[in-house]
């Protein structure tokens, strides 16, 4: 599929991933009522790794990955380990659509990481965004530790930036250890690695006790959030990279955080007033900003 051949197609594509990724944190809401948040985002990560291994299988063959066990373990830990940890944590703490405006500060952290890791130097517009970004930040907390913006948790929001630094860490990392196997397969298996220890780690801190394995809900929320929010919504992010959209889909990812909100806000009754309003300008600004404007080369 060709970018200039079938916009439509292509425009429909776009669409169903903002929608995915966005509608992913009401999932997660619900599936923390019925099970603890490690275990949750462990059984996420796993079922949605699980579901990629065959379809890389198909499309790259088997890889050799005794050779970058060591950055695969290192992107496991930083993408999967502790960004759904950190990530499910917050949304359990916090509304939907607030830990999704937390969680996607990542796309400024990586433009500012990138800086010295990467030596990709932020154009004027860039800065401004960074700048944008963190004082959207910094108006949430700011309210959430005054007892405004709806009383928001502070040690949420505080999850909610740390899940946003190690996702935009687990990306600087990814860009820097690339050793020849496929995007899939590299992906597939942070999946699964990271899941099975978020798992395990849930089995032993939290207790299978707790999960309701009878609530219709849970499953519902699970196979959402992992089947559409992981496995469908990286198949669709693979399907344009190999249209030569990956470009854009950086700068349509503001649109991820704001139907976040909008879903939780309709559906779950989430609370939305002016200073969440502003907040929320802010970052999306500033994602904008940062994806728009760019980097320098060196």
């Amino acid at each position: 599929m060709k970018g200039s051949g079938r916009p439509g197609a292509l425009l429909l594509l776009f669409a169903l991933l903002v929608l995915f990724w966005g509608t992913a944190f009401a999932a997660i809401k619900i599936g923390v009522s019925y099970c603890p948040p490690l275990l949750f985002a462990g059984l996420r990560a796993l079922l949605g790794g699980a579901v990629m291994v065959p379809l890389a299988l198909a499309r790259d063959g088997v890889p050799d990955l005794r050779r970058g066990w060591r950055a695969f373990a290192l992107l496991s830990l930083l993408n999967v380990v502790l960004f759904f940890g950190l990530q499910t944590y917050a949304v359990l703490l916090l509304p939907s659509g607030s830990a999704a405006l937390l969680v996607y500060l990542q796309p400024i952290l990586v433009g500012l990481l990138a800086w010295p890791l990467l030596g990709e130097r932020l154009s004027a517009g860039g800065v401004a965004g960074l700048l944008l970004g963190f004082a959207g930040i910094a108006v949430v907390g700011a309210g959430s530790l005054s007892g405004g913006l709806e009383a928001l948790s502070p040690a949420g929001v505080a999850l909610g930036a740390a899940s946003a630094l190690a996702w935009a860490a687990g990306t600087v990392c990814f860009k820097m250890v690339q050793d020849g196997v496929s995007t899939l397969w590299s992906v597939a298996v942070q999946f699964v690695a990271g899941g099975g220890v978020l798992t395990a780690a849930g089995a032993l801190v939290e207790g299978w006790g707790r999960v309701a394995w009878g609530a219709g809900a849970f499953w519902a929320s699970l196979l959402y959030a992992s089947l559409v929010g992981v496995s469908l919504a990286w198949i669709i992010w693979f399907s344009l990279v190999r249209a030569g959209e990956a470009s854009r889909v950086s700068a349509y990812i503001f649109a991820v955080p704001l139907t976040a909100v909008a879903v939780g806000v309709i559906f779950l009754d989430e609370p939305f007033g002016p200073a969440l309003l502003l907040g929320a300008a802010l970052v999306v600004a500033g994602i904008y900003l940062v994806n728009r404007s760019g980097r320098v080369a060196p």
